[in-house]
């Protein structure tokens, strides 16, 4: 008989873990909101149910006694994940966990606690005197308890703090806002993979944002072109602390963090799931050569991962697309280097709205070269801005 495997979400970036469950000869169970994604599609059950419906998903979880749920990508999920699992005494990292890992508020005391380097930051109210606040601008307001850049925004003038905290609180499902410390430095993401307390790493990812005020991703790259050996093992010695001091035991985690020029490392926040944009599903395979994707079935279903890699590594990246300029640049990809694609999602109509978050970009494709000097070739093609390659 199949094992059965819970999956909660059934978006473009969870579908890889669907596909890849099938393949290895799960039956699959996904619950996410009915709206068309391709997991429905894909599933080999899909239920349309709410992934924040914990009791109802609990329930019907419960007389199919499947082997394991997961996720990859989503905090929100990641409760949903958890809260299962502790019902079903499945694997998980329990719902204080969970919680932790997911509230960037909690996050930051548990960091402070811990005494490990991260950004000084205050969960304001509505009665918070905003004058008052002991911080030093610029500043980063953003939602306690949402990810894909959803409400954040860079503060450098006290008159627009109020008008950042209203745009944070609007898409935070608790309605709180936190407000820190920016920190300077170029972004980095850390991929581990987690079982019985071990954690064991995979890659580091840089991450190119938009800048001040929003900072959407518009793309990530693996391994990294600006990081020396030095600060990768600094890197490798923390990020264990940190998943540590936030209960992670099993399963994938994604650590954000920031690099300063002087080589100081500011801890950002770390989800206990794979990295979303593609990071976890596609680019870590790509350029370690791990099975990252079955690692994180084999631990949701209670067996240790095997992480040995099963192809070559290649360098690897994600490019979002942002406007007409960026699908021109695709087009030339596509017309002069399709050997390098990897993969082209949908795209949506290039219809001019404002990119807000991760969730409002048109699409994105995946790039793979040999050699980090023809990725940055194709990285300049796809018109990433020459300030990112730069030293």
């Amino acid at each position: 008989m199949k094992e059965k495997l819970i999956i909660i979400g059934a978006n473009d970036f969870q579908n890889p873990l669907i596909l890849r469950a099938k393949e290895l000869g799960c039956e699959t169970h996904v619950f996410a909101w009915q709206c068309g994604d391709v997991g429905e599609r894909t599933a080999d059950v899909f239920y349309p149910v709410s992934i924040v419906e914990l009791d109802e998903i609990l329930a019907l979880c419960r007389p199919l006694h499947p082997a394991g749920v997961c996720s990859i990508g989503s905090d929100l999920a990641a409760i949903t994940v958890n809260y299962v699992a502790e019902g079903l005494g499945l694997v998980g990292n329990g719902m204080e966990s969970a919680l932790t890992a997911t509230n960037k508020h909690r996050m930051r005391l548990a960091f402070e606690r811990a005494g490990l380097p991260s950004c000084k930051s205050i969960q304001v109210e509505e009665d918070t005197d905003l004058a008052a606040l002991p911080l030093r601008y610029p500043l980063i307001v953003k939602p306690t308890d949402r990810s894909g850049s959803r409400g954040i925004r860079k503060v450098c003038d006290p008159a627009e703090l109020p008008g950042a905290i209203a745009f944070a609180r609007e898409p935070s499902f608790e309605k709180k806002v936190l407000v820190e410390e920016f920190a300077e430095g170029r972004e980095y993401s850390v991929e581990y993979l987690s079982w019985q307390g071990e954690h064991r790493f995979l890659a580091v990812t840089e991450k190119f944002t938009t800048g001040a005020p929003l900072f959407v991703e518009t793309g990530h790259l693996q391994p990294p072109l600006h990081m020396d050996d030095t600060t990768l093992a600094r890197i490798r010695e923390l990020v264990p602390r940190v998943l540590d001091c936030l209960g992670v035991r099993f399963g994938a985690s994604h650590t954000e963090l920031k690099v300063d020029a002087s080589g100081a490392i500011r801890i950002i926040e770390c989800g206990a799931r794979m990295g979303g944009d593609c990071i976890g599903s596609d680019l870590v395979p790509l350029s370690t050569g791990v099975d990252y994707v079955r690692g994180v079935i084999d631990v949701a279903c209670g067996r240790a991962p095997d992480l040995t890699p099963v192809r070559p590594g290649r360098i690897a990246a994600v490019r979002f697309i942002f406007s007409q300029e960026d699908l021109d640049a695709l087009r030339r990809i596509e017309a002069n280097c399709p050997q390098n694609l990897f993969r082209v999602s949908a795209i949506d109509p290039i219809d001019g709205h404002e990119i807000r978050d991760s969730s409002t970009r048109y699409g994105y494709y995946i790039l793979t070269a040999d050699t980090q000097e023809e990725m940055t070739r194709l990285l300049r093609m796809s018109a990433l801005p020459e300030a990112f390659l730069e030293d």
